[in-house]
C-alpha cells in the first residue's frame, strides 16, 4: 500500500512540476529549435472546431495529404476529457477516408499509463514515427503541451517524431485544441474575448507555448467567427509581436502546404490579421490599435501566407467582382452600418461584406457587456472599419447564400465607456 501512494504522490508531482515549469516559462522565441522551422515539405490541416464528420472534404483531404488510401495516421486524443470514445470517432471518421489510422493512448484519463510514459516509450515512439499522418483531437490545449513538452520545455521523444512525420511529408491535423497548438504561441486559459480585451494576456496564464508548426510570424486561434475570438486574438498579436494572425471559424478549416499555400475548405472561412502596419498608443488607457487590417477568406480561397497574395475561389472569379475604385461600382446599402455587439456570432464578417456593398465607407461595432450595462455604466471597446484603396471583394451565390471574400479592411480599435443603464424597464 505504501508504494502505491508513493507511486500516486510522485506522478501528481511530475504534472505539477510540468505544470509549474510551464507557467513559468518565457514566450519562446521564434528561433527556438525546430519549433520555428518554416521549410518543411509536410503540410498543416488547421480546422477551428466542430468539425462534422459526415463532412467528407476535411478527412478526404486529410487521407490525400497523409499518402491516400492505407495511409497510417496516428490520432492524439490527449486534449480531451473521454480520450477513447472521441478518439474512436476520428479513427473511424478518418478510416471511412480509406485511412489506417489508430489511437495514441497520450492521455490525462481513461488510459492505462500515464502520458510521461507515453511520450517515452519506444515502441509506441517507433510507432508514431513510422506514420505519415498526425490528428490532434479537440479539448484542452494546455494538456497536448504538458505532455509533449519535457518539465524543462523541451522535447519528448514523442514531440520529436512528430515533428519526423512532418519535415518527412506527412501532415498534421489538428481541430478546436489541436489548431491552437499550431503556433509557437497559444491561448491557454483566457477569460471571456471582452474580458481579454480588458485585462490583457499574461505568458503563462492566458498564453502559452505552442508546438510551433506554422511559420513563426503567424498566430492561429480556432472557433474565431462563431464566438467573436477575432478581438481576442488581436490581443495576443500585440502582446507577443506577431505580425500575422489566422483565426479558422468552426466547421471550416485552412490546408497549409510548403509552408505557405494556404487553401480554405469547410462550411465558413477564415480570417487573416495583419499587424505588420497597425500603429498602438501606449499614453492611452486600454487596449487599442490603429491600422489593423483584416481579410476574410471563404471556402475555395487561396492565400499565400509569405506575400499575403488572395486568389478567390472559381466560383467568385466567374461571377461578382465588388471595386469601390470602379466606375461601375454601384453600391446597394444606403443606411449607416452600425452593429452594437461586433463580438457576436459571425458579426465581424457579415459588416465586412455589407461594407463592400454599402455607400458609406465607414462601420462602426461596439463590444461591451450588455448585461452590466442594463444596470450601471461599463467599459467597453469601439471598432471602425473602413474601406479604402486597398480594399477590395468577391461575391458569389453559387453554394447557396451569399458567400465573400473581403481584402483590406482597415480597423481603428478604442477603448470607450458606455453610459448606462442603457434602459429603464419600468
Amino acid at each position: 500500500m505504501r508504494r502505491v501512494v508513493i507511486a500516486v504522490l510522485a506522478a501528481v508531482g511530475a504534472i505539477w512540476i510540468t505544470t509549474t515549469a510551464l507557467l513559468a516559462g518565457e514566450p519562446p522565441p521564434k528561433s527556438e529549435s525546430a519549433a520555428s522551422e518554416t521549410v518543411t515539405s509536410g503540410s498543416l490541416v488547421i480546422i477551428g472546431g466542430s468539425e462534422r464528420f459526415d463532412h467528407r472534404e476535411y478527412w478526404d483531404n486529410i487521407v490525400e495529404l497523409a499518402g491516400g488510401p492505407g495511409s497510417r495516421i496516428a490520432v492524439f486524443p490527449t486534449a480531451n476529457g473521454d480520450p477513447v470514445r472521441n478518439g474512436g470517432l476520428v479513427i473511424s471518421a478518418l478510416n471511412k477516408a480509406g485511412a489506417d489510422a489508430f489511437l495514441v493512448p497520450v492521455a490525462w484519463r481513461k488510459v492505462p499509463t500515464s502520458p510521461q510514459e507515453a511520450v517515452s516509450d519506444p515502441e509506441l515512439v517507433a510507432e508514431v514515427r513510422a506514420s505519415t499522418g498526425i490528428f490532434l483531437i479537440g479539448g484542452e490545449q494546455d494538456r497536448i503541451v504538458k505532455a509533449l513538452f519535457t518539465p524543462e520545455g523541451g522535447h519528448t521523444p514523442m514531440l520529436d517524431a512528430i515533428w519526423d512525420v512532418y519535415r518527412k511529408g506527412g501532415v498534421i491535423a489538428g481541430t478546436s485544441a489541436g489548431a491552437a497548438v499550431m503556433s509557437r504561441v497559444m491561448y491557454r486559459d483566457a477569460d471571456s474575448v471582452l474580458e481579454t480585451m480588458l485585462r490583457g494576456v499574461r505568458f503563462g496564464k492566458e498564453i502559452d507555448k505552442g508546438l510551433g508548426f506554422i511559420d513563426g510570424d503567424w498566430f492561429v486561434d480556432q472557433h474565431c467567427l462563431v464566438r467573436g475570438r477575432f478581438a481576442r486574438t488581436l490581443v495576443a498579436m500585440h502582446d507577443q509581436g506577431f505580425k500575422y494572425g489566422i483565426g479558422v471559424d468552426e466547421n471550416s478549416a485552412v490546408i497549409v502546404k510548403n509552408g505557405k499555400d494556404v487553401r480554405v475548405i469547410g462550411y465558413k472561412g477564415a480570417l487573416v490579421m495583419d499587424l505588420s502596419r497597425a500603429v498602438h498608443d501606449p499614453d492611452a488607457k486600454g487596449f487599442n490599435l490603429k491600422n489593423v487590417r483584416l481579410t476574410y477568406l471563404d471556402r475555395g480561397d487561396r492565400f499565400d501566407l509569405k506575400t499575403l497574395d488572395v486568389t478567390p475561389s472559381d466560383e467568385k472569379l466567374e461571377d461578382e467582382k465588388i471595386d469601390p475604385k470602379s466606375p461601375d461600382f454601384r453600391p446597394e446599402l444606403k443606411r449607416p452600418l452600425f452593429c452594437n455587439d461586433i463580438l457576436g456570432n459571425t458579426t465581424v464578417v457579415d459588416l465586412m461584406g455589407k461594407l463592400m456593398e454599402s455607400i458609406h465607407g465607414e462601420a462602426i461595432g461596439l463590444a461591451f457587456d450588455g448585461a452590466a450595462a442594463r444596470k450601471q455604466s461599463v467599459d467597453g471597446f469601439e471598432f471602425k472599419f473602413t474601406r479604402d484603396d486597398e480594399s477590395v471583394a468577391w461575391y458569389t451565390e453559387a453554394f447557396g447564400g451569399d458567400d465573400y471574400t473581403v481584402l483590406n479592411i482597415r480597423v481603428d480599435i478604442r477603448p470607450i465607456r458606455i453610459a448606462g443603464p442603457l434602459y429603464d424597464p419600468d
